[in-house]
């Protein structure tokens, strides 16, 4: 397997990087496990290598119906934050937040975690006080949050229109400066070669077709590579769940599946030195260290599988983009690619065992499944390995769409589309 170190990377340079070994293995599935995590994007990933890191479980299969990454993982725009309004989301994306903080030390892997800073702008009074609302909460809770004034935005980013003429002007924003951005396909690699050392069996291109049961109790998979037994099935497969949980007999989940839009632009030199949000429409931004303006906007707003978009959300993205930055009119876009989203009812997730013995669920991440990677797996691996929740993820369970106990951090109702 692949060592990382300053020594080994002049050594491959001096060889032509002809002699890196594979960062993780190829294996035939083995007929039993005792634990298969279904979804090799990050959440499972993440998952099998906590399941090893933290409680030593390493009998573990991964099983991914394409390759390692191919979905939303690698379909995102990369930005991560903990600004979130509510205590229970708080907890979990700052604990998701330190765990960044440290992660390409813990993985030896570099995931190119940039603190940047995220700001979401505000355009009207009633919004800024929003802002400072929800910026005292934060702290509250022990995170970051300052409220930043149009000068100093209009410091932090010369590009922005920031003038009394703009078609929205800027009064304000909220900035997070310990958030920012990660390479998503580098979290996947990292978390795959970590969970692969520690002797998880990573099986790409083996879909999952069927559970196999005893009476009520999960006891297995069957898959395009053969029957695979488990004692304890995770399902970790995003916008898939609804798809994935239907073969189990659950016809019906507290999620919808939404595409999700993200653009790159050709290569610009140094612009944008933070993450932006829009506040007058759904817009965010960053640049990459390749100089690419990374961003997207709303869900398309109707049900789909679908692994890209229409064109009516591609105007919407870009007419926004322009209103804030009306100089990169005559930038070039180079590619847009679309990512299914299991959007839950209010808009927080759910990490939690069940709906049937021996399964275990974790789904509808709505806009936040890349942030939250690594408390995201963490939480999920105690949680299959304890059978019970962590108090990070307890509120996040199925049952709080019965008892009512909803986690709305918008305050939007159930409006999947709108979370």
């Amino acid at each position: 397997m692949a060592e990382y170190s300053v020594f080994s990377l002049l050594r491959n340079a001096f060889s032509g990087n002809r002699d890196w070994k594979p960062a993780w293995r190829k294996p035939d599935p083995k007929p039993s496990y005792d634990v298969i995590v279904i979804g090799g994007g990050g959440h499972g990933l993440s998952t099998a290598y906590y399941l090893a890191k933290e409680h030593g479980i390493t009998n573990v299969a991964v099983l991914e119906k394409g390759y390692l990454g191919s979905g939303n993982v690698g379909r995102n725009t990369t930005a991560v934050r903990s600004n979130y309004l509510l205590p229970e989301n708080i907890h979990l994306y700052e604990h998701s937040m330190k765990m960044w903080e440290n992660l390409s030390h813990d993985l030896n892997y570099n995931v190119m975690f940039s603190q940047r800073g995220v700001l979401n702008l505000a355009h009207t009074p009633a919004q800024l006080d929003d802002y400072a609302r929800r910026g005292n909460a934060i702290i509250h809770s022990g995170a970051d949050s300052v409220l930043m004034t149009p000068a100093e935005i209009e410091w932090l980013m010369p590009g922005i229109d920031a003038s009394g003429s703009a078609r929205f002007p800027i009064i304000g924003g909220l900035m997070q400066w310990r958030a920012g951005t990660a390479r998503h396909d580098a979290v996947a690699w990292g978390y795959a070669r970590g969970a692969d050392r520690r002797g998880v069996d990573i099986l790409e291109n083996c879909e999952v077709t069927g559970f196999i049961k005893d009476g009520d109790r999960v006891v297995g998979v069957t898959t395009t590579r053969g029957e695979i037994r488990a004692n304890k099935v995770a399902v970790a497969v995003a916008g898939s769940t609804g798809h994935v949980m239907n073969m189990a007999g659950i016809d019906k989940l507290p999620i919808e599946s939404h595409v999700l839009q993200a653009f790159v632009s050709e290569s610009l030199k140094p612009f944008l030195d933070t993450v932006v949000t829009f506040g007058m429409g759904h817009f965010y931004v960053g640049q990459s260290d390749k100089g690419g303006l990374i961003y997207g906007g709303d869900l398309d707003g109707y049900n789909s599988y679908a692994q890209r978009g229409n064109l009516p959300i591609v105007e919407e993205v870009n007419s926004e983009m322009l209103a804030l930055f009306p100089s990169l009119a005559r930038v070039r876009v180079l590619r847009s690619w679309g990512g299914v989203c299991d959007m839950s009812m209010d808009g927080s997730p759910i990490i939690t065992t069940g709906p049937l013995p021996g399964m275990y669920l974790n789904c509808g991440w709505c806009y936040g499944g890349f942030k939250a990677t690594p408390a995201s797996g963490w939480c999920f691996a105690y949680t299959i390995a304890k059978d019970e929740p962590h108090p990070i993820n307890a509120p996040f369970t199925l049952d709080r769409f019965h008892r009512g106990a909803i986690i709305d951090d918008k305050g939007q109702g159930s409006t999947p589309r709108l979370h």
